[in-house]
């Protein structure tokens, strides 16, 4: 009689071993959903302070220039520590780099937008008006943009800044020649990168401008350009 405990409780103990696995599984189970859970929002606050430095970064640039920059100013401006700008970018140029490339991106995607084909159609002040008001836009709403594809020391962005500009150019170029079929390709290389001149000279004053200022240097930009094109597009030519 002595004896029958002991074998009722080896007889219990490999049920207390299964329910204590099935516990360790189902904590496990528990807490490999909290972590798939969690890791969405981990990376929501991740991007949103990708953003915050970005912010940062193009305020920063704007004000100071990329050379002046540092990775502590533009903490500062986001109002966070250098420990945590080092978690996302390991240093300036990276931060530049992935700031010039969203801004790259969404350039590319307004040029397509100031360049329809129908706006060819269109009398030549008001084909300046569809192809510069957008560009102007653009460069008011994101002057880092400027800053980081006119500015010099941002060997991140050099190739890209060189197939900007290569890229506008051609558009140009495209412009000219459905107008002037017959030009020179010469003579349309050069007029095209003088349009480009004329226009960056002038972007700088009036991205240094606001308000009135800046809609009167807006317009004297127009005029430039049209009195500059007008003898040679002036004339219609079939497309």
């Amino acid at each position: 009689m002595p004896e029958r405990p002991q074998a009722e409780n080896a007889a219990k103990a490999p049920k207390a071993t299964k329910s204590t696995a099935a516990g360790k599984a189902a904590g496990k189970t528990a807490e490999s959903a909290a972590k798939k859970a969690a890791a969405p929002r981990r990376q929501a606050r991740g991007e949103r302070r990708i953003a915050q430095l970005l912010d940062a970064a193009a305020s920063v640039f704007c004000r100071t220039g990329y050379a002046a920059a540092s990775t502590n100013a533009i903490a500062r401006e986001a109002e966070v520590s250098p420990g945590t700008l080092y978690q996302f970018f390991p240093n300036k140029e990276a931060i530049a780099v992935h700031l010039g490339d969203e801004l790259l991106r969404r350039a590319r995607d307004m040029h397509g937008q100031a360049f329809l084909p129908e706006n060819l159609d269109k009398p030549l002040p008001e084909l300046l008006d569809a192809v510069l008001d957008p560009v102007i836009a653009f460069n008011c709403e994101n002057p880092a943009f400027w800053a980081l594809m006119h500015g010099s020391g941002i060997p991140g962005i050099t190739q890209e800044r060189e197939e900007l500009h290569a890229g506008l150019l051609e558009r140009v170029q495209g412009i000219l020649r459905t107008f002037c079929p017959d030009g020179p390709p010469e003579e349309l290389t050069r007029v095209s990168g003088m349009i480009l001149g004329i226009f960056k000279a002038a972007l700088d004053l009036i991205l240094a401008s606001e308000g009135a200022e800046r809609a009167a240097y807006v317009a004297e930009l127009k005029t430039v350009l049209l009195r500059y094109l007008e003898p040679m597009l002036a004339a219609p030519h079939p497309h």
